[in-house]
């Protein structure tokens, strides 16, 4: 299987973008105005104390082209970094460590070189990694962006009293970080450039069967806990972060038409004062997602054509994701989720949570690229191998397939705070939002989805 490539122009703008993204000054990391671009979405605020957040080049969307050969190595490398900025983010945060930051971030760095240098032996000179690593290796505490007081964590804090805890369960004031949905103006409907198209569904359930892990076999493949955070799963029953294809296409499935596709989103958690299971675990408590997970009250799972151009099957293991799990600190470039309200869906936000009225929903949709460059399962960062079509096409040598749409809806009580689960330094910002797929429908099934869409049928 060959990577997706991209120009060597481009590849060398990544190079410089990530060398000169963050800097480190007399050993301390600082914010700079690297990420001016970024601090629209962001809180801004000149209380003190803030407790701002760990910032670091995102590696792995910078990749290119990696040999096969090299990829498992690679893989885990990624892994490493990620879990590297989560101790660092961990070890910040932690009652005291104000005065550590020279250390814990010099550790940091230290670590991400090495690992960086592992990588870049392996992965080779064109997989996209600058020659020189030191801006990639250095990450930046961020003061100038905040997350509300009251979405602090005080669950393993001893000495907070009942109305820290009250306070943290987000109980009466839901703080900056959420919407009344009634106030969100309603989006003009996009104009379709082609002929109405059909639909294909499959019905894979609500996680009746609490398939919950931390792990991501597309990002993270043979890591324990990848993600840092819990992923609700439906569709395929195995899942996990050691799923191989084969092991996969054995498996059985949720969906009712036999779709052994594998269907995950991070997990929704009520902050109400409750904590689940997973409190002292990996995934959960020790990446500090805490509060009570909340199962779906509906998951829907539906494939269609939103340009209205005919599609053509996709791939079996195909691999597609939508959204950016580090768009708190990478930008909003690739935020492709947005949440609403049942019977307020026109009005959708991407920066913030709603605040819906009593009896109604919350709601989290997530959009896949529909388009693919027809050759590839994945590429290096797993993204360049798929596209979003733009005016009713895909980009040059791609093909339109079916675009894969999630909606997730949850009964939140009214005047309680919720959070979605991120890796820790992203601070459960909704604009962490994300997907992942991976197609095991068997070529009939694909047959069918296909004919469904382009003769305006409705399937499933």
């Amino acid at each position: 299987m060959r990577i997706h490539k991209r120009g060597k122009s481009r590849r060398r703008l990544l190079a410089l973008l990530f060398a000169g993204v963050l800097a480190i000054t007399g050993g301390t990391a600082l914010a700079t105005g690297a990420f001016a671009g970024q601090r629209t979405w962001w809180s801004k605020s000149t209380a003190a104390p803030q407790l701002g957040t760990v910032a670091c080049a995102d590696v792995g969307a910078g990749l290119t082209e990696v040999p096969e050969n090299a990829k498992e190595e690679v893989d885990q490398g990624l892994a490493e970094l990620d879990a590297q900025v989560a101790d660092a983010y961990r070890d910040l945060a932690a009652p005291g460590q104000g005065g550590g930051e020279k250390r814990v971030m010099g550790t940091l760095a230290e670590k991400r070189t090495a690992t960086l240098r592992k990588m870049a032996e392996r992965a080779g000179a064109d997989a996209g990694l600058p020659k020189d690593i030191a801006g990639l290796a250095n990450c930046a505490i961020r003061r100038d962006v905040t997350v509300d007081a009251s979405a602090r964590d005080y669950s393993n804090d001893a000495k907070a009293g009942t109305a820290d805890r009250n306070k943290a369960a987000g109980k009466g004031n839901l703080g900056r970080g959420f919407v009344d949905i009634k106030t969100v103006a309603p989006a003009a409907k996009p104009a379709r450039t082609g002929p109405a198209t059909g639909s294909f569904s499959s019905r894979c359930g609500r996680n009746e069967n609490r398939h919950l892990n931390p792990d991501n076999v597309i990002v993270a493949p043979g890591v324990s806990n990848g993600a840092h955070h819990m992923h609700d799963y439906v569709g395929n029953k195995i899942t996990d972060g050691f799923s191989s294809n084969n092991k996969l296409a054995g498996a059985g499935t949720t969906c009712s038409n036999g779709d052994q596709s594998t269907y995950y989103w991070p997990v929704l958690r009520l902050l109400d004062g409750s904590n689940d299971s997973d409190l002292k675990a990996p995934g959960g408590g020790k990446d500090r997602n805490v509060g009570r997970i909340l199962q779906p009250a509906e998951a829907n799972i539906t494939f269609d054509s939103p340009s209205g151009s005919k599609v053509q099957p996709m791939t079996r293991f195909l691999r597609i994701l939508t959204g950016d799990a580090k768009a708190f600190t990478n930008g909003p470039g690739n935020a492709h989720a947005s949440w609403s309200c049942t019977g307020f869906e026109d009005r959708q936000l991407v920066d913030k949570y709603p605040i819906c009225p009593s009896g109604s929903r919350v709601v989290r949709t997530l959009k896949f690229p529909d388009c693919w460059d027809g050759k590839n399962i994945d590429s290096a960062n797993h993204r360049t191998h798929t596209a979003f079509s733009k005016n009713g096409g895909c980009p040059r040598n791609f093909r339109a397939i079916p675009q894969l749409v999630e909606r997730v809806a949850y009964d939140v009580p009214s005047g309680v705070k919720f959070a979605v689960d991120s890796f820790p330094e992203q601070l459960h910002n909704p604009i962490t939002d994300h997907g992942d797929f991976i197609n095991v429908m068997n070529q009939n099934l694909l047959n069918q989805m296909v004919s469904c869409i382009n003769e305006g049928r409705r399937c499933g």
